[in-house]
């Protein structure tokens, strides 16, 4: 079973900065994107960043200049590094990834992981 598991997240205050994880488990024969999307309370769940293969990244409008996202294919995994945080970044954050698996091509989702930044 393919499993998604984040780590990171937490409380900080506005100009401060947090680092998510996530890493992908089971059997993988092949993860063709990873990427951070969040949800705020009342609104829909957007895309953060994205990263296909492994230098190709899409990001939102919002976060330019302001996140990287990275990735370690020997270890499945994938980051998100967030700089000068603003309140709006409150949000739930999931990890989002396309994989090639033994039931086929699937999208998985973690399980979410809170951020919170304070003014």
């Amino acid at each position: 079973q393919v499993q998604l598991v984040e780590s990171g997240g937490g409380l900080v205050q506005a100009g401060g900065s947090l680092s998510l994880s996530c890493t992908a488990s089971g059997v993988i024969f092949r993860i063709n994107a990873m990427g951070w999307y969040r949800q705020a309370p009342g609104k829909q769940r957007e895309l953060v960043a994205a990263i296909m293969g492994s230098v190709s990244t899409n990001y939102a409008d919002s976060v330019k200049g302001r996140f990287t996202i990275s990735r370690d294919n020997a270890k499945n995994t994938v980051y998100l590094q967030m700089n000068s945080l603003k309140p709006e970044d409150t949000a739930v954050y999931y990890c989002h990834a396309d994989l090639a698996t033994i039931k086929g091509l699937v999208l998985e989702w973690g399980q979410g992981t809170q951020v919170t930044v304070s003014s």
